[in-house]
């Protein structure tokens, strides 16, 4: 194998869903694929800076996103360019699907933010969730995501991620 197709082969693209379009599609290294857990290094790949209030992304920022295939989230640590830990964004979605360089993840409106000193611990867009009309399309679906919400903010709560990621 080439130089250059070992660095294809080291590349996919996230493509992120939500209400059955890509919302954003970025380039990612792949850094390990175990068959169930899929984990991606990527530059913040937003336009500017997105001040949450609790946190800023922005360019410079890198994330080390870790999905999975049996599992309904996504959990994003993120670094400053420098390399300073800012915390863990964590999306709830449906099971990743890998195929073809392309990494598919379907956004379910549910979000959890932990920050580096494990602080502060935030319950996001529940609201955005409740309008999205999950619950009456796909009570499994919707009943999964508060499962995994709920898993998510107990490790967050407790010692944090660093048994889930190792």
């Amino acid at each position: 194998m080439s130089a250059n197709s070992a660095d294809a082969a080291a590349r996919v693209d996230v493509a992120l869903v939500k209400s059955g379009r890509v919302k954003i599609r970025y380039p990612a290294e792949l850094l390990h694929d175990d068959g169930t857990r899929i984990t991606v290094r990527a530059p913040w790949a937003g336009d500017g800076v997105r001040d949450f209030g609790f946190v800023r992304f922005e360019p410079g920022d890198v994330f080390t996103e870790y999905y999975w295939r049996d599992r309904w989230y996504a959990v994003k640590e993120v670094h400053t360019g420098q390399g300073t830990l800012k915390g863990w964004y964590c999306d709830i979605t449906r099971p990743a699907a890998l195929s073809g360089g392309e990494l598919v993840v379907e956004d379910l409106d549910l979000d959890l933010w932990r920050s580096a000193d494990g602080g502060t611990v935030l319950r996001l867009d529940e609201d955005e969730f409740a309008a999205s009309g999950l619950a009456a399309r796909d009570p499994h679906a919707a009943e999964a995501a508060v499962r995994a919400l709920d898993a998510l903010e107990l490790l967050a709560r407790g010692d944090g991620f660093g048994n889930l990621l190792a």
